[in-house]
């Protein structure tokens, strides 16, 4: 059975990450991503599916008046919390340095 284009993205955004965590720098948490979109700080953020109504509306709109992308990862909090290797929920998270990921060139390319 093929991969379709959403696994496929998923599986490219989670290994994106994963590479961003390991030579880059991330900050996990919904309290940190939305001081960090507040201020317009981090080049990026990630949000998972399932992540609280009043909290993705906030981080949405800082992201809209900070110009900083958004990126929503197409699973739960538990699997995001599992692709950056925490035994958590994570359900927002803050790129501050891609290192060596191409997070941002899949942020582009998720805007076109």
């Amino acid at each position: 059975m093929a991969k379709t284009t959403a696994q496929t993205d998923a599986a490219a955004l989670a290994k994106a990450i994963r590479m961003c965590l390991e030579s880059g720098e991330v900050r996990l948490g919904e309290r940190e991503t939305q001081q960090m979109a507040r201020t317009g700080k981090g080049k990026l953020m990630v949000m998972a599916t399932n992540a609280p109504a009043e909290s993705a509306a906030d981080l949405r709109r800082y992201c809209g008046l900070g110009n900083v992308p958004l990126l929503f990862y197409p699973g739960t909090s538990m699997e995001l919390g599992s692709v950056c290797g925490k035994p958590f929920p994570v359900s927002m998270l803050t790129v501050m340095e891609a290192g060596n990921s191409p997070i941002m060139e899949l942020a582009k390319k998720g805007k076109d």
